[in-house]
């Protein structure tokens, strides 16, 4: 028991001797990191020192450098400013010298002008005189020649205004034959440089015209089924597609028979529908001729939206591009509408051209040459002209004004107003009397003969007129008691002016007046 307590009590002195020591030589240890830390503290502060000193003379000198280079830079712009300054001193005083020369060089010509107007002064006062004695003598010589001749002054003037306006008249006359003739050599020479050029790099196809289709069948039995019972087959068809359906005894063929292209062409498709299915009846019918004419509208916008493409024109509202595709299926004089409308759209674009007009001028020429007949298919019928209604429907579509007139002035009947309204209608006037384009109706024929033979006769002193070589030419026989040769000369131009005036007739009109005087005497 008593060694257990010495060993205890051992054992607490031996804790309280580590502790002791412990705490020694841990503050022993501390002492030695402070006093090295101040050391390293010490050394740091005076690196910093010293290279706080260095960086302030690097800093310096760079400073140094810099004034020294802005310094060196501010003298150089100083020396330009003042060199400029120096030029433009030279430069006033050159043109102050070029003022003070033109001043006195001014001044010379005032005293020139005024010593010729001094002049001047002089001479009118001597042309005053002398008019004033030139009127007193002509004055007396007037009273001496009235009492020779023993008319007045008044009538003497009269006769002699008569006499010279006759003859002057007559001069006129042949003066503007000859300047009309000399104009129009000149000026036809160049049109028709510029016309043949055109015409010869467009080619075109002939008239074809036509005012029924042949339908085709296989056998004469289906003709039964298209007539139907008591014929009411044939007649819904035709009610439907507005077509007169001539069956007659024309082996294996059915005539179709309407002015309207379009129309024939529904009529012809559905046909053919309705005998390849067999099932022919009035309620089959016009569900096909229905069907026919939805598919005959894409067909209209498919040919108008590929001609407006093939043409290389764009931008064109979709009721224009409808009533280009319409144009397939319309005739005039036998040639179709849209060979027609194309074929004068491509002129105007080849006349603008050579005529040196501008790459924008060209296309509005060809857009307007394209368009210029859309009036001849319109969806609802109108009172209007063709070219006026194909204005107002260019005009609603949004189209240029110069297009707008182009088309209404293409007949003359409104005022053209754009370069490009003249090609119109010289190249609507190329398209359609070119040989092979149209053919001309006999009775038209025959009465544009009449109008000609008819204007001349309405002249006086003409005893006959004769409209030969196909129109082309007219010959008028005067009375030689009652026209001159120089009235002769002056009807053929009034009558070939008026003829130009006021007749449409393809190519050119010779005018020939034949005065010719007969003696006639009998021996008996």
């Amino acid at each position: 028991m008593g060694s257990t307590i010495i060993a205890a009590v051992v054992a607490v002195v031996a804790i309280l001797i580590g502790i002791f020591l412990g705490k020694f030589i841990f503050a022993k240890n501390t002492q030695i990191q402070i006093d090295e830390a101040n050391q390293q503290s010490k050394k740091i502060i005076e690196d910093a020192k010293v290279h706080g000193e260095t960086l302030k003379e690097k800093k310096i000198l760079e400073a140094k450098e810099h004034f020294l280079q802005l310094k060196s830079e501010n003298e150089k712009e100083i020396m330009q400013r003042n060199q400029k300054v120096v030029e433009l001193e030279n430069r006033t005083k050159q043109q102050q010298q070029s003022l003070n020369d033109k001043n006195a060089n001014l001044q010379k010509q005032i005293q020139e002008y005024d010593q010729l107007k001094e002049n001047l002064d002089k001479q009118l006062e001597v042309v005053a005189i002398k008019r004033t004695e030139l009127e007193k003598h002509q004055e007396e010589h007037i009273k001496r020649l009235e009492k020779v001749s023993g008319l007045s002054a008044e009538e003497a003037k009269a006769e002699l205004v008569e006499v010279v306006k006759e003859e002057a008249r007559t001069r006129a006359m042949a003066h503007v034959k000859e300047i009309m003739e000399e104009a129009k050599l000149n000026a036809s020479k160049e049109a028709k440089k510029i016309v043949i050029q055109t015409i010869q790099r467009t080619a075109a196809e002939q008239t074809i015209e036509n005012a029924i289709t042949v339908f085709n069948l296989e056998s004469d039995e289906i003709k039964g089924q298209i007539i139907g019972r008591e014929g009411r087959n044939i007649r819904a068809l035709e009610a439907a597609t507005g077509v007169d359906l001539i069956i007659d005894d024309t082996p294996e063929a059915i005539v179709l028979s309407c002015f309207d292209p379009l129309r024939r062409e529904v009529a012809r498709l559905s046909l053919q529908r309705l005998v390849q299915d067999g099932r022919i009846h009035p309620a089959r019918i016009e569900e096909v001729v229905e069907k026919t004419k939805k598919q005959m509208e894409e067909q209209v916008m498919e040919i108008g939206e590929r001609t407006i493409i093939e043409l290389g024109i764009h931008g064109l509202h979709k009721d224009l591009v409808r009533m280009v595709g319409k144009m397939r299926f319309r005739s005039s004089y036998g040639q179709n509408l849209l060979m027609h409308s194309k074929e004068t759209a491509n002129l105007c674009g080849i006349m603008a051209a050579e005529l040196g007009l501008g790459q924008k001028v060209v296309k509005l020429a060809k857009r307007a040459g394209l368009l210029h007949d859309i009036g001849k298919v319109p969806d609802e019928e109108t009172e209007l002209s063709h070219a006026l209604l194909g204005a107002k429907l260019a005009e609603k579509a949004g189209e240029h004004a110069a297009i707008v007139n182009a088309i209404g002035a293409h007949h003359d009947e409104m005022e053209m107003t754009y370069i490009i309204s003249p090609i119109v209608q010289a190249c609507d006037a190329i398209s359609g009397a070119r040989p092979g384009a149209r053919r001309e109706m006999m009775q038209s024929y025959l009465q544009r003969i009449k109008d000609l033979e008819g204007l001349a006769m309405a002249y006086n002193g003409v005893e006959k007129a004769y409209a030969i070589q196909a129109g082309r030419e007219l010959r008028v026989i005067v009375e030689a008691d009652k026209v001159t040769d120089a009235d002769s000369d002056r009807l053929s131009f009034e009558i070939a002016d008026k003829i130009q005036k006021e007749m449409q007739y393809p190519g050119q009109i010779k005018v020939t007046v034949i005065r010719e005087l007969r003696a006639v005497n009998i021996a008996r």
